[in-house]
């Protein structure tokens, strides 16, 4: 068949709508209006006016808990059944050969069919899935008592269902898959589940369960032939309209028998159970008889909304298959077309070879991985780091599909178990490992996706992924240096609380400086009350504006939030208690801190709880590092250490009388005990950032601060003479520096690899495009984005007057004097 040309396929795009998908997104989806969304195969988005018609519902009517004979429970039960019914026309079911059993989701619907058949015979049951399988269809293997065989290819499926018709066992079998890849868009034969059931018409002891919850998010599902339906049909709405959160589970009547079988029975399943005895009367219908306990009714009711809301904007899944599928087509092309000036493609797409947009064998995914022009893999975890602050919504991983995903990376089982053991977990940022990605991107497609999207989201891939011609450099002779500049420490910060305000070191302050970091760096940290987890300025910006000061005449850690003038104290010596405010908990907690389990000390003070929590809106306290030896070291090795000093500063962390040789022990910050930028390197890129090109409707970039960098210490360069010109990342050839009077000695553990935190504004607490964007096209090394300088103290030295052993101190305007590597 011949192809469309691009005229023909642009009358594709939003056929059939109410509107132009540009005015209906303006009106319906006002969230929209700054974001690029493209994850519509997690979730697509509901629109505004199917909220305001399920909020009218609700405050119209008086519902009641289904399961009784009152007037408002008989309207939730008249209600509940007439959008069953309402459900099951969507997918052109006929109610006589179909019945639909609400449930939570898709993988809930799932696991009722494989306990429906655990239950169905003494013998157990057989399973057989497609490898594009969801990770809740592969789980169904652990039920499957008769074993279990994951298929490949489509090949094997149809091999095995023609090997599988004279087969005469008696215990049944299931075959699962999915309607199309939640992964990367393949779409499985729907005739298997024909075929499946003529082969084995003998025994009549296969059943299919379709998988459909990603299929249905942009195509319609025809179940009008019952003789070639699928036996059982998983789905969740929240795929298709973006609310209500419910699923369903459409069984197909024929194939119901097992049901009776069923072992658990629920509140509203049964009509009369004898709790003495051994003796219940299941309802009669397949629904009544499987969901167990009180409906979501309140759920259910607003699906009666989301279905009248989505044909009055889009008419039908028919429309939303046609625009997403032009979409995509003009998505798939883009990328496929990118390539770097030496001639190697960007993008490397995971598509079938037999699968395309035209003959409806692919649905609206994209999945794909990036290469530089040398041909090396870009981490996924970058790329969706750089779109977020874009403010581009993709997903990347393994994507809940453990098949579909190993295949198309060319991973063995062998290999993944290698990979689990060496750390690789999901979700992780283990991005590449023996040279090959252990994730994959996607870009997903839905009913309000627009041309804006797709358009944003290439000039994304091409501004910060397709590499240009290397500029030449300039035959200019290089300015005459007269005098040699020298480096101090411009700037001194302390962060007491982890991911909170920085506390600047005063002039004039020596401060002390340990193993672990400035002293009171890092030495505490807020707790979810509920998790133990530590909370992270990542997910909860405002916490830049948590701003701590340390008062050493008053021996307190004194701390407001934001503009309230309320103050909370914390004493900084452990062992004066009339001192402090609030106690702390007599039992210690186990928090997560950077992936690490830590053991920390919680305040249980109410006062403590209620100060951090009313600021931040989330259940939290403070805790604190106890005194112990530190569990926690730098990922970056170290050259040597030698025995520590008696504190300076009573009260701050105590000395490890036996540190770790090989690493750095760290208190709770993320990688290393001290973290440098250099003035000069923050005047280069804000240059970068001022000259770099925008969109035309976009506003001018605004220069960032050093302190979004929250580095320990600032160095800057003293510049004697008009001539001398600033050396900005000079500090990228540092192996050690040693500062002050005394000469004390750092070791260069290594780059500081940065994300989108250095975007949250440390005084507003809001979130903003730089400086990450700039830096993942100016500071790339070896694949990562990196700004500063990861140090720790080397050589600590013992005093040669023994009883009076002096502490190692630094302080603002001190000298620094690096040694090149």
């Amino acid at each position: 068949m011949q192809a469309k040309s691009e005229a023909e396929n642009r009358a594709d795009y939003c056929t059939g709508y109410s509107e132009d998908v540009d005015v209906i997104r303006e009106r319906e989806y006002p969230f929209l209006k700054d974001a690029t969304y493209l994850d519509h195969a997690g979730t697509t988005l509901y629109p505004k006016s199917l909220i305001d018609s399920f909020a009218r519902d609700l405050t119209s009517n008086l519902f009641g808990n289904p399961h009784s004979q009152s007037s408002s429970s008989q309207l939730s039960t008249q209600r509940v059944d007439d959008i069953r019914l309402k459900a099951l026309r969507f997918f052109n079911a006929d109610p006589d050969e179909f019945d639909l059993v609400f449930v939570a989701n898709a993988t809930a619907a799932i696991k009722l069919v494989a306990e429906v058949l655990r239950d169905s015979s003494p013998q157990g049951f057989w399973y057989g899935y497609f490898i594009d399988a969801h990770t809740s269809l592969v789980g169904v293997r652990g039920l499957a008592e008769r074993g279990h065989r994951c298929f490949v290819t489509g090949g094997e499926v149809e091999q095995w269902i023609a090997e599988s018709a004279p087969d005469q066992t008696t215990f049944p079998r299931l075959f699962a898959y999915p309607g199309q890849s939640n992964l990367n868009g393949r779409r499985s034969p729907l005739q298997w589940c024909k075929k499946i059931r003529e082969g084995s018409s003998s025994t009549g002891n296969v059943y299919t369960l379709l998988d459909a919850a990603s299929l249905v998010s942009s195509s319609p599902l025809d179940l009008s032939d019952a003789s070639a339906a699928p036996d059982f049909t998983a789905l969740s709405f929240y795929k298709i309209f973006g609310f209500p959160d419910l699923g369903a589970l459409i069984v197909r009547k024929s194939a119901a028998g097992m049901i009776e079988k069923r072992k658990f029975f629920g509140g509203g399943t049964v009509d009369m159970v004898l709790a003495q005895g051994a003796w219940h009367a299941k309802k009669s219908t397949i629904h009544e008889s499987l969901e167990d306990g009180t409906l979501p009714f309140h759920n259910i009711i607003a699906l009666d909304s989301a279905f009248s809301t989505h044909k009055r904007l889009f008419g039908s899944m028919s429309n939303v298959s046609t625009h997403t599928r032009y979409l995509a087509r003009r998505l798939h092309d883009q990328l496929a077309a990118m390539t770097h000036f030496n001639g190697e493609k960007v993008c490397h797409l995971y598509t079938s070879p037999e699968s395309n947009f035209d003959n409806f064998t692919q649905g609206p995914i994209i999945a794909f991985n990036i290469r530089n022009s040398s041909g090396a893999w870009v981490g996924k975890s970058e790329v969706e780091r750089l779109a977020n602050v874009k403010k581009i919504q993709i997903r990347s991983g393994s994507l809940c599909n453990p098949g579909g995903a190993s295949s198309s990376l060319g991973w063995t089982g062998p290999d993944l178990l290698r990979n689990f053991s060496a750390g690789l977990r999901c979700g992780d940022d283990h991005d590449i490992m023996d040279g090959k990605p252990t994730g994959i991107l996607r870009v997903s497609l839905g009913a309000v996706t627009n041309l804006r999207d797709i358009d944003t989201f290439t000039r994304f891939v091409d501004e910060f992924y397709v590499e240009r011609p290397p500029e030449l450099l300039s035959l200019a002779p290089p300015m005459e240096v007269l005098q040699e500049p020298s480096f101090y420490v411009e700037s001194l910060s302390v962060y007491p609380i982890k991911s909170c305000g920085a506390f600047k070191v005063p002039e004039g302050q020596r401060w002390e400086i340990k193993k672990e970091g400035l002293a009171w760096d890092r030495e505490w940290c807020l707790i979810h009350q509920g998790t133990g987890a530590a909370l992270s300025m990542k997910k909860y910006p405002r916490m830049t504006m948590i701003r701590p000061v340390i008062d050493l005449e008053c021996g307190v850690l004194r701390i407001t939030c934001g503009s309230d003038p309320n103050e909370l104290e914390i004493s900084l010596r452990r062992e004066i208690t009339n001192l402090i405010t609030t106690s702390l908990c007599q039992s210690t907690k186990s928090s997560n801190v950077c992936g690490d389990r830590v053991i920390v000390q919680a305040y249980a003070s109410p006062t403590v709880a209620t100060f951090f929590s009313n600021f931040l809106g989330v259940p939290c306290t403070l805790a604190r590092f106890p005194p112990q030896i530190s569990t926690r070291t730098s990922s970056k090795p170290i050259r040597s250490f030698r025995r520590i000093q008696r504190a300076l500063m009573p009260g701050s962390f105590p000395e490890d009388p036996s540190p770790t040789p090989e690493r750095s022990p760290i208190l709770l910050s993320n990688e290393s005990p001290i973290l440098l930028i250099s003035r000069s390197s923050v005047n280069r890129l804000n240059e970068n950032i001022k000259y770099s090109p925008r969109p035309s409707h976009g506003t001018p970039a605004k220069a960032v601060e050093a302190d979004v960098f929250r580095a320990n210490i600032v160095v800057a360069e003293n510049l004697h003479h008009l001539a001398n010109a600033e050396r900005p990342y000079m500090e990228d050839t540092w192996g050690a520096f040693s500062v002050g009077p005394e000469e004390l000695y750092f070791d260069v553990l290594g780059s500081c690899q940065r994300c989108q935190m250095v975007c949250v504004d440390p005084y507003a607490g809001d979130r903003r495009e730089e400086p990450f964007s700039t830096l993942a096209k100016t500071r790339k090394i070896n694949g990562k984005i990196v700004f500063g300088r990861h140090a720790s103290l080397s050589k600590w030295e013992l005093s040669q007057d023994a009883g009076n052993p002096k502490s190692c101190t630094v302080m603002v305007g001190d000298i620094v004097t690096p040694h090149i590597s």
